[in-house]
This record gives C-alpha cells, structure tokens and sequence, in this order.
C-alpha cells in the first residue's frame, strides 16, 4: 500500500458572540448529516488575509453582518482525505454581529443558532473548539462593558 501524500491547509473563522441578559451568546452551525455542531469558517481566496477570510466565510455561513475583534487563537489538527493526510491550521477571531440575519446562511450548514454559551458548549462535536470557545468566554468577560476592541475590523455587508 503506498504511503499517504501530506498537503498543508489553513482555515480562518469566528466566535460570534452577543450579551444578553441570560448572559453570552455566540453562533454555532448544526449540520444533519454526518452530524456536526461547529463553529463557522473557511478556507481563503488567493491574496486574502486571515482576518479577510475569516470575516467572509462567517458573514456566508452565518448570514451576519460582522465586525472583528481580536485574535483568539490557532487550532491545529490532521485528518486523512483520500491518500492525503492534511496538517491544518484553522485561525480563529472574535467577532460581533453588526448587522445580517441568520436565515440569510449559506448551504455550509443546515441551520445557524444562537445559543447560550453552556448549551453551545454541551452541542459542540470538537473539543478543539470547545477549548476555543472558552478562552473566548474569558476574553469576554475580561474586557469592561462598552471597552473599544483591540483590533476592530471593518463591517463586512
């Protein structure tokens, strides 16, 4: 059996989130088959940045308008497609909505959901993500109310 090919992939994508009285939000994407509770984000177009095609691909799997925040993290994982084995590393951003509506998603995921952040954290299928998630709770809950964010963005529409 001949050995797999190794490639390198790179993703960027958001935690979005909203306060409410219940206390955080953030988006989560469900997909029916195979069975998937994730985060949003996507692979860039030639000559985009990260936080380029961060915004993008959560604006088109969301259907939100957004603005971004500060850097979270990077997630690095390997998965096996065909006789490839991928190295990936998925780069991931604080985002708020602006704007958009999550009936306006793509078809990345079947539906898009705002949860509470114990119940997204119950749903989520990777506990790669999980982690993120809450690391960006904290990051949330250390910034003082009404606090400028550190890297705003500009509004994708």
């Amino acid at each position: 059996m001949p050995a797999l090919r190794n490639a390198r992939a790179t993703s960027a994508g958001g935690v979005v989130h909203r306060s409410r009285q219940s206390g955080v939000q953030i988006v989560l994407g469900h997909r029916r088959e195979p069975a998937l509770w994730a985060l949003p984000k996507g692979t860039p177009h030639a000559g985009e940045t990260r936080e380029e095609t961060a915004l993008r691909e959560v604006h088109e799997e969301t259907g939100l308008d957004l603005v971004i925040e500060p850097p979270i993290r990077s997630v690095s994982y390997v998965f096996v497609r065909g006789r490839t084995r991928f190295h990936k590393t998925v780069h991931f951003f604080l985002m708020r909505p602006v704007g958009g509506d999550v009936s306006r998603h793509d078809r990345e995921f079947d539906e898009i959901h705002w949860l509470d952040l114990d119940e997204a954290l119950e749903l989520m299928t990777h506990a790669t993500e999980r982690a993120l998630v809450e690391e960006a709770a904290e990051m949330i809950a250390g910034r003082p109310e009404g606090a400028p964010h550190a890297a705003a963005g500009q509004a994708v529409t």
